[in-house]
């Protein structure tokens, strides 16, 4: 099966080439620049050149492709927009796709995304998720709550450099997953006829809030942490005065899941039939304590290395010699 990764560059995206890779899948990426993505070529991916925001790109990069995954989403700090990427982007994917003659279709959504409609990008997945049940492709959504990859800048880095961490509102727990876990089911899915046309919610284990995680890395570095809780009538201010700025639109809307985090309702989902239905092992799946305790053991231990070699260049004083008179 020839599969091409979109968005092979992100935090998931990676994981997704990597895992595909390792299944022996002739893997094909969706890049806009091979330099900054060479990375992938040494793992053994084939670099295509296109741009999700450029219709005409997508269809050289679709010939002879059997399969879709479609791992991208729009940076906060990217010059173009939500609607330009998870909108206008994919729908010119789908429709390219779909004019390939590609035989199955991976999609990640967002959990819950139709209560929260208010957001943009849960919106826009939304829409999405119906665009492509219209499609006649052969599809499979992936809903997701979170990657773990974010709660290391979000808290631990923080925590380590001895800086407030700040918590908005109610702090709805949400059951972040590893994106190396969540790769396992985007591939996975590509081999199991019962994902096809059907939505999954692909959760992590435990949903978690913002205090409980800060108290977690509280115990696993053996620092106590200063809290500041940020109210959500400032973040919706912020919200609208980055929507002044059209290069701040991005931060505008994801600064709209202030409405989801602080909601106080669980952003988790039961497992048991995925597993079951993908044939994948929970035992195998990583939680939110053994990832932070794997971080910070690396880090603190890194830490200790450093300040050995430190102690260790340190050239001894010289201390004057006493006068015998």
């Amino acid at each position: 099966m020839s599969l091409l990764v979109v968005g092979a560059t992100g935090t998931l995206g990676r994981q997704v080439t990597r895992r595909a890779l390792e299944e022996g899948y002739q893997v094909h990426c969706l890049v806009r620049s091979p330099r900054k993505a060479a990375f992938l070529k040494e793992w053994g991916a084939e670099l295509v050149r296109g741009n999700l925001c450029d219709p005409k790109s997508l269809p050289p990069a679709l010939e002879e492709i059997t399969a879709v995954i479609d791992a991208a989403t729009v940076r906060p700090t990217d010059s173009l927009s939500v609607k330009q990427v998870d909108w206008e982007g994919k729908v010119a994917l789908i429709q390219a796709a779909k004019a390939a003659g590609v035989d199955r279709f991976i999609f990640f959504s967002i959990l819950d995304a139709e209560k929260y409609r208010q957001v943009p990008l849960m919106e826009i997945k939304r829409c999405t998720e119906i665009l492509l049940a219209q499609s006649g492709l052969n599809y499979t959504v992936l809903r997701l709550a979170g990657f773990m990859q974010g709660l290391v800048s979000q808290y631990a880095i923080p925590i380590l450099e001895n800086q407030t961490v700040w918590v908005t509102g109610e702090a709805s727990p949400i059951a972040f997953m590893d994106a190396i876990d969540i790769a396992k089911f985007a591939v996975q899915a590509l081999t199991v006829p019962e994902t096809a046309g059907k939505t999954f919610p692909v959760v992590g284990p435990q949903a978690m809030s913002g205090y409980e995680i800060i108290h977690l890395c509280e115990k696993l570095s053996d620092q106590e942490v200063k809290i500041a809780r940020m109210p959500l009538s400032f973040l919706r201010v912020m919200r609208q005065m980055a929507r002044f700025f059209q290069w701040t639109w991005n931060v505008a809307d994801r600064l709209a899941f202030a409405e989801v985090l602080c909601s106080g309702k669980p952003l988790t989902a039961p497992m048991e039939e995925v597993y079951s239905t993908f044939k994948l092992d929970s035992s195998e799946t990583t939680t939110i304590e053994s990832y932070m305790q794997e971080y910070f053991s690396r880090i603190l231990q890194k830490l200790k290395e450093l300040d050995y070699q430190r102690q260790k260049n340190k050239k001894p004083k010289k201390t004057p010699l006493k006068s015998r008179f």
